[in-house]
């Protein structure tokens, strides 16, 4: 009968660690909501990387995460709400911006306060927004963009021939600027 017991015990303390661990997990995936938390929008004109459960950081302190994730068919920008620590407030002139954790790390919105004295209600809008940076569309127009206006040898681009050996005559009554000795 101990060993049962001793057994019941166990048994319990496992379901109890992995009932907190699933409660933990919910609560930081963002599908869980913060109790007093404020939802705040925001559009965006190319929010690649950005989905339900990405953080939104301060400073890089996580003080929320995104809840909702829908394209706007009016002007095709993406609509991104966000649901925030009710301990930090912003200024209705906040900026939100998606950037990276690195060159190729993953994405998160980072929040940036204003200089308003006017505070962000609860389903408030945020209109300074900034986009993701499409890193390979940036290395591409680096690239490509002295395509056409390569070197092409010395030839000047207004037509003119200057190559060596080939000076044109001088004009008449012109003196000649040449050095060489006949």
């Amino acid at each position: 009968m101990k060993n049962s017991t001793v057994e019941t015990l166990i048994g319990a303390a496992v379901i109890i660690i992995a009932a907190a661990f699933f409660f933990f997990a919910y609560q930081t995936s963002g599908k869980g909501h913060a109790a007093g938390a404020y939802r705040v929008s925001a559009e965006f004109d190319n929010a690649e990387g950005v989905s339900v459960g990405t953080d939104v950081r301060v400073a890089g302190v996580k003080i929320g995460s995104v809840v909702d994730f829908t394209l706007n068919p009016e002007n095709f920008q993406a609509n991104v709400v966000m649901e925030l620590d009710p301990k930090v407030k912003f200024t209705d002139d906040a900026t939100a911006k998606v950037t990276a954790e690195g060159l190729l790390g993953s994405k998160f919105i980072a929040l940036e306060q204003g200089g308003s004295d006017a505070l962000l209600a609860d389903g408030g809008v945020i209109s300074n927004t900034q986009g993701a940076v499409d890193i390979w569309s940036l290395i591409s127009q680096a690239m490509f963009a002295n395509k056409g206006s390569g070197d092409q040898g010395s030839t000047p681009s207004d037509g003119s021939d200057q190559g060596a050996g080939n000076q044109a005559a001088p004009e008449e009554g012109v003196p000649s600027t040449d050095t060489k000795t006949p």
